[in-house]
């Protein structure tokens, strides 16, 4: 009978087989560790892995804001991140982790000072596959690359566009600033310091937030000439815009699920019509509106809903003299009358459309004006001030 010595030293000499040391070895997962930063960043922004390899990644939420993480087939993060925001009330018991075929592997969403870990084989077909953080408004910049290759190198760091545009440029853009690239870690990973700036943002771009005095299901826009508008989804319909800066959502970045965001500019123009677009001749309120969705178009969001069955497409863009809105709408099957309705006794926006006839605070347009119009609304007050 083999005693515990004689099992010991068995075990050494099978451990030493060369078979089954290479077995063994393949059964570990690759380690890969990444921390959250302060400035809506992963400190890890790529990393290589080799096809059909065992990977177990950690995420470490240092920061003060909840985080998650999610890795995607190559080319879909925008896409997750859209149906991520799509979710609405139900993201916070969802993890914003949407339900869909791009989504390979999640991490969930875990708050400050909590760690979890994903493990999984890599694909065995090579290719990069992002991974993305896609809490409301994060997945725009807090994101990074798995490069998944049977050998060879990443490509050079500053001209890699599978990585946040920020940290491609630091090295050239921020060289006395803390949060450059430090090092290249053991599995070809790169990491950054962290730094005590925020990021920032070149509008147009969106956010989806809860918004005092808008529905659950808000989605707030910051557009060029520092103006912002807040569309609602349950509603369909423009909310409210401003000029000046965008919203203070620092409780909602924190987890705060309950929490609303800060408008922090000056609104100008607020919806109170019944509806501000309706069909046929005598101009009736729809009663059945469902939202569609959106998709964006050179970083415009255009949102598609339906009035009693009929697709209306609208977006929503800044003037030029950064006074208003441009409003451009399309009705492809339009087959009857199109009304567009402002605010009743409206005197502090002037309206200008592209065809159809104005009277008493209505536009009306005949079927094939309403194909493809535009509405521009200018801001007496924004154009008084800029005097």
């Amino acid at each position: 009978m083999l005693q515990c010595r004689d099992l010991f030293l068995l075990f050494l000499v099978l451990l030493c087989t060369p078979g089954l040391r290479a077995q063994a070895a393949k059964n570990i997962p690759a380690p890969v560790v990444i921390k959250t930063l302060t400035s809506l960043q992963y400190d890890v922004v790529r990393f290589k892995v080799k096809p059909g390899e065992k990977v177990k990644i950690t995420l470490n939420n240092v920061s003060d804001m909840a985080h998650n993480l999610l890795i995607v087939k190559p080319g879909t993060r925008l896409e997750v991140v859209n149906a991520a925001m799509q979710l609405a009330e139900k993201g916070p018991q969802m993890n914003y982790i949407p339900k869909i075929s791009a989504v390979l592997w999640s991490i969930p969403l875990i708050s400050p000072g909590q760690s979890k870990s994903v493990t999984f084989t890599a694909p065995v077909k090579p290719g990069i596959y992002p991974y993305v953080c896609t809490f409301p408004g994060h997945g725009f910049v807090m994101y990074g690359a798995m490069y998944v290759m049977q050998e060879g190198n990443m490509p050079d760091i500053k001209k890699d566009i599978n990585i946040p545009d920020s940290r491609r440029q630091e090295d050239t853009k921020n060289k006395n600033d803390k949060s450059q690239v430090k090092k290249e870690m053991h599995a070809g990973n790169h990491q950054m310091e962290e730094s005590p700036h925020p990021y920032t943002l070149n509008p147009p771009y969106l956010y989806h937030a809860f918004i005092d005095g808008v529905s659950p299901a808000a989605i707030a826009v910051r557009l060029p000439q520092q103006l912002s508008y807040c569309w609602d989804d349950e509603a369909c319909r423009l909310g409210l815009a401003w000029k000046g800066d965008f919203l203070d959502m620092s409780d909602l970045w924190k987890g705060h699920f309950n929490a609303s965001a800060e408008i922090l500019g000056d609104v100008f123009f607020r919806d109170h019509t019944d509806f501000p677009i309706r069909l046929g001749e005598k101009a009736i309120v729809p009663t059945d509106v469902q939202y569609k969705g959106y998709r964006l178009v050179d970083e415009y969001p255009e949102f598609h809903y339906t009035l009693n069955g009929m697709d209306i497409y609208e977006m929503i863009r800044e003037k030029a003299d950064g006074n208003g809105l441009v409003r451009s709408f399309r009705i492809p099957e339009a087959m009857q009358a199109v009304w567009f309705f402002a605010n009743p006794e409206e005197d502090a926006i002037e309206y200008e459309f592209s065809a159809g006839r104005w009277k008493d605070g209505k536009l009306e347009l005949s079927p094939a004006e309403a194909r493809a119009f535009t509405i521009t609304m200018t801001s007496y007050y924004l154009a008084y001030k800029k005097k």
